[in-house]
């Protein structure tokens, strides 16, 4: 029974990492919605007044949404990247298709957020109502009273709407929310092509058949964890060891001791090695060889070196 709930664990963590980009995007969506549901009930409220109407509602839809679009490209480790090759290798030395595959990264991360948010908004439809209902055609309604401008189409979304029209807010209402609703559904039939098309651009584009894609993308997050954890100890170790040069002693618990006897750590890495395993990277092949990332790449050079080294 325990070796069965092992296996079945097993399989779902390795379902979950095998997902994990989906799953992601899944969950920034899930709580941009959470989001803008709480700001719609607390913190929307139309002025219901003419100009001010229209900058209210676009600046409800967009402003949120370029925020949230901001620290997503903020917290993406891969903008990061891309400002440490343009600082340290300059600009001339990242190709075009290695910079125009990372910030297609960096941005379609980014925008999932704000794409929940707008089409959300526009879904609602309060927003929307609230930014053109200064803009309805009055002639376009049967029997409009006439005297009635702007100023008393832009009172529509509130409550104080006067008598001797109120019996047309509803049919106005419902007019603009079917127009913001139906820009709400063409977005999101927009995105889901243009998200199949890139899907079938970046197969068609890929160097590497669909198996080794699969290979490729297992090893980076191999390496990526591996890597990780290698250098947590590696921290740790390293500051044992000057603790204890400083102190004559350092303390230890009993798993720490045992890494420090197995593994000798006495100086920092240099940064020159650092500098060539950090980067924007594109799969590149040597001699037929795969090379799969930096570390991959620095690897190798380090054989061919030592094997030189020893030949002469």
């Amino acid at each position: 029974m325990a070796s069965l709930i092992a296996e079945n664990f097993k399989f779902i963590s390795l379902f979950f990492k095998s997902k994990d980009v989906m799953i992601f995007n899944g969950l920034i969506a899930l709580g941009t919605v959470a989001s803008q549901e709480v700001y719609s009930v607390f913190a929307f409220s139309c002025p219901c007044s003419p100009e001010r109407n229209y900058l209210y509602g676009l600046t409800a839809i967009g402003v949120p949404a370029l925020a949230v679009f901001l620290i997503g490209v903020m917290l993406n480790r891969n903008t990061w990247k891309l400002v440490f090759e343009c600082r340290t290798r300059g600009s001339r030395s990242l190709s075009s298709a290695a910079g125009f595959a990372l910030l297609g990264s960096i941005v379609g991360r980014a925008m999932v957020a704000p794409f929940t948010w707008t089409v959300i908004s526009l879904l609602r439809g309060e927003p929307y109502v609230c930014a053109l209902s200064e803009f309805v055609d009055s002639t376009s309604l049967d029997s409009f009273p006439g005297g009635h401008g702007a100023g008393t189409l832009a009172r529509f979304p509130c409550k104080d709407v006067p008598a001797e029209v109120e019996s047309f807010k509803e049919e106005i209402v419902r007019r603009l929310k079917y127009e913001s609703q139906l820009l709400g559904w063409l977005l999101v039939g927009l995105a889901a092509i243009t998200i199949f098309l890139l899907m079938c651009l970046k197969r068609c584009c890929s160097p590497l058949g669909n198996h080794q894609e699969a290979y490729w993308s297992q090893y980076r997050s191999s390496e990526n964890d591996l890597f990780q954890r290698t250098a947590e100890v590696h921290a740790k170790l390293l500051a044992a060891t000057n603790v204890k040069q400083f102190f004559g002693f350092v303390a230890l618990d009993k798993e720490e001791r045992e890494q420090v006897k197995e593994f000798a750590v006495e100086d920092a890495t240099p940064s020159l090695q650092w500098n060539k395993i950090t980067g924007v990277y594109l799969y590149r092949e040597n001699k037929g060889v795969p090379l799969y990332s930096r570390l991959h790449k620095w690897a190798k050079d380090m054989i061919n070196v030592n094997l030189d080294n020893n030949g002469k």
